[in-house]
């Protein structure tokens, strides 16, 4: 390590002691608005599942090429996340997240124009890479930019908002969907089009978010960053009236780097954090499993067990989103207040243990199609609330030189094993047409969290209320404090 490369930096404490002010909501709504195109995106997909496999929609797939569909635009959002991780990390937070919102939204849009299976999962395979490269952008850039006392109920703030998305692609759906109004052929074409234009104004709002200081004081332009946190002061200052006190914590040490690479990441998580590897690892691999599970064929249940016209599937899917809004949004203060660890492993154990219990009434045929949807409401109430945790928690646990990598190997590795898979097997199952046969895959679901939630309560970290930098010491730190490169310290918590 070159001592001429390691400067003091006060940016962390600068950002951390600021008072909420409107600024802070602009970089929420610019970046956060990411979850709700998600959101519209994936529940577009679900809502037009049942159209897909009509003959007049022009494509007329199967159950399991729709489930298939939702596994390579699953796919394409793992890789995504790891290519373009490495470009966060090198060139910065803010050019990637306007270059992967362009990718995302132009094959968004062309999917409208797809003909058959394999111009379909193309372009959704290329509109996931986008949105998993914004994953990792956006993440680090939030948790970078907002204050350590609201960082939690932020995130999940951010993260429930996915849902909003959803409910929009709910209500777009009960107009486009619907036969008596537009012909199927177009309909779910219209759909992902008016995704892409709303997208578009996103991309003129981003461009008031600045680059992360954080991460500028890690690639060699410490000056920029102490000016980017000065003229956010002066924003806060001016927004909220107050003087701002001076920083209570002392500078932090950095070493600037041009670049990081996954060999570096995976030395440091195996040697420095074992632990908090095998916490994220459980926690995103458990949600993204139930979630990809249930939400790529929401629709194929209601309409293949239930007889719901296709152009209904959006009454079902509103009702099902508000859960999933009001789950994080009504619980993220808790998350800050309350602890992480009792907080996440409450919400992943109430969420299995519901879905085990509607799993069995399912295959027992009790349940109607308005019955299922309310357990559902109530199951992904908490089970929301616990996958925005889960993308909290691998955001804020590792140093900063290395944090949109590591979201983003996290999110790849953990959605790759239960996203994929999730969605390819109810897809099967479904097809096949067996209620008591999708029985061992809701219990499947249901005990993946339930493990989860065990996970974090023996290796759960308090992070409530901490810095970052507190959180978990910028390698830099480390090096300086034992004398022994990051990659060869031996740290287990």
């Amino acid at each position: 390590m070159s001592e001429s490369r390691t400067v003091e930096s006060h940016v962390p404490a600068r950002l951390d002691r600021l008072p909420w002010a409107r600024w802070h909501w602009l970089v929420v709504f610019a970046l956060g608005i990411t979850w709700i195109l998600d959101g519209l995106e994936v529940t577009t997909v679900g809502n037009i599942s049942g159209v897909l496999n009509s003959p007049q929609s022009g494509l007329n797939l199967t159950a399991s090429q729709v489930g298939a569909a939702g596994g390579i635009y699953i796919a394409g959002a793992c890789l995504g996340a790891l290519f373009f991780s490495y470009l966060t990390d090198r060139f910065g937070r803010k050019k990637l997240f306007l270059i992967t919102l362009a990718l995302y939204l132009t094959f968004s849009f062309l999917t409208a124009f797809t003909w058959s299976f394999a111009s379909f999962v193309v372009c959704r395979f290329l509109a996931g890479t986008g949105i998993g490269g914004e994953y990792s952008a956006i993440y680090s850039a939030v948790d970078e930019l907002i204050p350590a006392r609201m960082r939690g109920q932020i995130a999940l703030l951010i993260s429930g908002s996915y849902w909003i998305g959803a409910m929009m692609g709910s209500a777009i759906s009960l107009v486009v969907l619907n036969p008596a109004i537009i012909n199927q052929f177009y309909g779910w074409r219209i759909s992902f089009g008016l995704g892409a234009i709303l997208g578009i104004c996103v991309l003129l709002i981003r461009r008031y978010v600045p680059e992360s200081p954080r991460w500028l004081a890690t690639h060699g332009r410490n000056e920029e960053a102490e000016e980017i946190a000065g003229e956010i002061e002066n924003i806060v200052e001016r927004q909220t009236g107050k003087e701002l006190p001076p920083p209570s914590s002392e500078p932090i040490i950095v070493e600037q780097r041009e670049a990081i690479g996954f060999g570096l990441i995976a030395r440091a998580m195996i040697k420095m954090y074992p632990r908090r590897m095998i916490l994220g690892l459980a926690l995103m691999a458990s949600q993204a499993f139930l979630y990809n599970a249930v939400f790529f064929t929401y629709a194929l249940i209601l309409t293949n067990f239930y007889n719901v016209p296709s152009g209904h599937v959006g009454y079902y899917i509103f009702p099902f989103a508000v859960g999933n809004v009001l789950g994080p949004w009504l619980l993220g203060g808790l998350f800050d207040r309350v602890g992480r660890i009792p907080m996440i492993s409450g919400c992943y154990i109430v969420a299995g243990i519901l879905m085990a219990i509607t799993g069995y009434l399912f295959a027992q045929g009790v349940l109607s199609a308005l019955t299922q949807t309310v357990l559902w409401c109530i199951i992904f109430f908490f089970a929301s609330a616990a996958a925005s945790a889960a993308y909290l928690t691998v955001s804020e646990v590792f140093p900063m030189e290395i944090r949109a990598m590591a979201i983003a190997l996290f999110y790849a590795i953990g959605t790759a094993l239960g996203g994929i898979s999730g969605p390819v097997i109810f897809g099967n199952l479904i097809a096949a047409g067996s209620r008591t046969g999708m029985l061992p895959a809701y219990l499947l679901a249901a005990g993946c969290m339930i493990v989860a939630a065990l996970f974090e309560l023996v290796l759960g970290v308090r992070a409530e209320g901490q810095s970052l930098e507190s959180v978990a010491r910028p390698l830099t730190a480390i090096e300086k404090a034992t004398g022994v490169s990051a990659t060869g310290a031996t740290s287990t918590t």
